[in-house]
């Protein structure tokens, strides 16, 4: 069986790659792994996985299928109902469940649909125990699962009050209040939609909402942090300080100045980094990014005597790097930002928080704050594939990645890769020329169409 689990969990289009009988297995399966220890010692009535989603329409399906699967086993389910990713990562954590899961495709399409797993410690499971999983739902692995019968089963406990706690939590990680700030969100009609306004508005601040009554087919659909035109139109159109723009399941922030200009992930780092070490929190004087973050963010840093470590693309080698190294502070670009200190995976709401609160202690306009990072010519451009993984193999594409690099010279970056969690190949060129950047991103993307292409063409981000 091909490895089931991809960069940030089982993603795939609902009810036909990620069916409910697959989510059913994936359920038994965690609960033994999980919360029994993998040993076969039956049901404990003290063990519970808790279980939130995102305001996909097939989230019904699914978290039906997987928590009828937990309770197959034994093992009970706290159900969150429609919350956050890292509300379920905190509850998890704070409530002393066995684990926790989410049910979200985050920023995909809302054809799609996913299933993410985090272990009692808030943060989501290493490669080794996500085989483990995997391993149980074959074979000998799968008859080894407990099921017990009439009484035996475990229970659903209802825990959508118990997200109560996760707004109080986050409340409380800024040290200002926003009274009279004008803050315009996209809440990308997802799981954002009723806490990061709530959240705002006990702070005291103004807050101006769109996108915020999902149907269940309308998230992430021309909304959001992947589309930041919305919310930098919005600004201007309400006379916003402020726009914050988060995704699907609000693990990611997408921020935008008075002007309406956009404030992604690296510069929430930029900015972020110098108030921590302002204040002495900011351990190691390092932040952790990834290969795709813009070398405007190296040399930012290096200006406030800050280190950058950079790791493969994806939270979750951002995440191990930070706990190997002893950081607190990381992140991606697209806004998927780690403050460790207050939470165990990214959370777009606590981001949107800390950059507030830094502007608001400043006392400086968003649009100044910025100014400590110049962003160098970066162009990334999406290939939709037919298949990604003969990406590695391919001669021709490597070697006109070669060619570029040569051309870009040392100032130059090229980065091209397979996407985690859809079928695409995605291709980063950086350089001093705007013009050559774009030619060169372009001349890739003409080859990898040309090599791989499913016939769809080029999607740019």
């Amino acid at each position: 069986m091909a490895r089931l689990f991809g960069t940030d969990g089982v993603r795939g289009v609902a009810n036909a790659d990620l069916t409910p009988e697959l989510a059913f297995r994936l359920g038994r399966a965690a609960a033994y792994v999980l919360a029994l220890g993998s040993e076969d010692n039956g049901a404990d009535e003290d063990k519970r996985i808790a279980v939130g989603r995102d305001t996909r329409a097939s989230g019904d399906l699914l978290e039906s299928a997987l928590i009828a699967g937990i309770l197959s086993a034994g093992v009970s389910v706290l159900r969150l109902g429609v919350v956050p990713t890292p509300g379920v990562a905190r509850l998890t954590r704070t409530l002393s469940c066995s684990a926790g899961a989410m049910i979200s495709a985050s920023h995909n399409p809302v054809e799609d649909n996913g299933i993410k797993f985090f272990g009692s410690d808030g943060f989501k499971l290493q490669d080794e125990v996500e085989d483990a999983i995997e391993a149980a739902m074959v074979g000998d692995g799968w008859g080894r699962i407990p099921r017990p019968a009439g009484t035996g089963v475990g229970r659903i406990v209802d825990g959508r009050d118990q997200v109560a706690k996760y707004v109080e939590f986050l409340t409380e990680t800024v040290r200002s209040r926003f009274d009279g700030l004008k803050v315009v969100m996209d809440c990308a009609y997802g799981a954002a939609y009723r806490i990061a306004p709530e959240v705002f508005r006990r702070l005291g601040a103004e807050v101006v909402v769109i996108n915020d009554r999902p149907t269940g087919d309308n998230i992430n659909v021309g909304c959001g942090s992947t589309h930041p035109e919305v919310i930098q139109e919005a600004v201007l159109r309400h006379g916003g300080e402020v726009g914050l723009s988060f995704d699907g399941d609000a693990d990611r922030l997408i921020a935008v100045d008075e002007k309406g200009e956009r404030i992604d992930g690296d510069h929430i780092l930029a900015i972020c980094a110098r108030r921590l070490k302002q204040y002495g929190e900011l351990d190691g004087d390092t932040v952790v990014a990834t290969v795709m973050s813009n070398v405007g963010l190296e040399k930012s840093l290096k200006q406030a005597g800050i280190s950058l470590v950079r790791t493969a693309v994806g939270d979750r080698y951002v995440m191990e790097e930070m706990v190997r190294g002893g950081y607190v502070l990381g992140g991606e670009q697209s806004g998927h930002i780690i403050f460790l200190r207050h939470n165990t995976t990214g959370d777009g709401i606590l981001t949107a928080l800390q950059l507030v609160d830094t502007m608001v202690a400043s006392a400086r306009p968003l649009s100044e704050l910025r100014e400590v990072m110049t962003t160098y010519p970066q162009k990334l451009v999406n290939v939709r594939v037919a298949d990604k993984h003969e990406l590695e193999g391919n001669v021709s594409i490597r070697e006109e990645i070669r060619r570029v690099q040569e051309q870009l010279g040392r100032d130059g970056r090229v980065l091209v890769r397979p996407s985690g969690t859809e079928p695409l190949v995605r291709i980063m060129v950086e350089g001093l020329d705007a013009g050559a950047v774009d030619a060169a991103a372009n001349r890739l993307a003409q080859v990898i169409q040309r090599e791989l292409g499913s016939g769809d063409g080029p999607v740019t981000p």
